[in-house]
């Protein structure tokens, strides 16, 4: 049973800040106008719209905006402002202590991929869901099912057919994120066990035998044949050689699945596209996989407040 975090209402606090790639001032500004007409009191962290190079600011900079949005008390959500590239630099110089006491929900996709992982292994949920940089572009869906996710009540999210899916159904705890960002933690202190759950992912401007090499990597650390179900979600802006590889992602991921007869869900609306649909990572799922499309259900009978 995963620990508690208290869903969000009217009046908390919640606090945007960037861990890692430098923000535009629009962006935040924007997202903090849409979540305070949402009735939620939002802060922007000190160092959230500065930059440092290529960073919001420097390491000790991130860092501490990070650690005091944990150990404020008050702060019930911490929204990641954008990905990029950062966040490893500060996840294992954050003392969470703070936030095993009192847990909060964290926000974010891509880069943040990180801090979700390390949230698992320490035995919470989080978010997976869009962030500032992109509310301004994203569906209605994807921003109602992050509201609906901060309010402990996630949405059922549904994916239309797609001919290279493999039918069937499983149930297990729902993990994840960028595949780029799994595969680079593979063999580290924030790999998780992934025996028995259900796998998201998804990526953006990668080469397509990148994707191979990265589920070949999965395969060897045992990891494809721990997990009881597949949800693929965008797979944006991938190119191919200048010699044509001779196979689609779809195509490649499946080949790794010849013999691990389980349920895959291709197209599912999350990832670095507009339909960014939120999800609630360390929470029990069901996936559904049939000839009319795909369902993910965060369990009714399972309270994740």
């Amino acid at each position: 049973m995963k620990n508690q975090i208290n869903p969000l209402t009217k009046g908390d606090k919640v606090v945007i800040l960037a861990p890692a790639k430098a923000i535009e001032e629009e962006h935040v500004l924007y997202a903090k106008e849409f979540l305070s007409k949402e009735g939620y009191e939002v802060i922007v962290s000190k160092n959230c719209l500065g930059q440092h190079h290529y960073y919001s600011g420097t390491e000790l900079e991130r860092l501490t905006d990070f650690q005091n949005a944990l150990d404020d008390p008050e702060t019930k959500a911490i929204i990641c402002a954008r990905g990029g590239y950062g966040s490893v630099q500060i996840v294992d110089k954050i003392q969470w202590a703070s936030f095993l006491r009192n847990p909060k929900w964290i926000v974010g996709f891509s880069d943040v991929t990180i801090f979700h992982q390390r949230i698992q292994s320490l035995g919470h949920r989080s978010i997976h869901g869009t962030m500032p940089l992109n509310f301004k572009t994203n569906t209605k869906e994807a921003l109602t099912s992050l509201l609906s996710a901060l309010k402990g009540k996630p949405n059922e999210v549904h994916a239309p057919f797609n001919i290279h899916n493999k039918l069937g159904s499983a149930q297990g705890e729902l993990v994840g994120g960028n595949l780029s960002i799994l595969y680079s933690l593979i063999g580290t202190n924030d790999q998780i066990d992934y025996t028995d759950k259900i796998l998201f992912i998804e990526d953006l401007a990668e080469q397509l035998y990148a994707i191979d090499r990265m589920f070949y990597a999965m395969s060897k650390a045992g990891i494809l044949d721990q997990i009881k179900g597949l949800i693929v979600g965008g797979m944006t802006n991938l190119s191919d050689t200048a010699t044509p590889l001779g196979s689609n992602y779809q195509e490649i991921i499946l080949s790794h699945f010849q013999y691990r007869p389980i349920p895959i869900c291709f197209e599912f609306p999350s990832g670095h596209i507009d339909d960014n649909q939120a999800l609630v990572f360390g929470t029990h799922v069901s996936l559904d996989v049939g000839e009319n499309g795909a369902i993910l259900n965060h369990s009714k009978h399972q309270s994740i407040s």
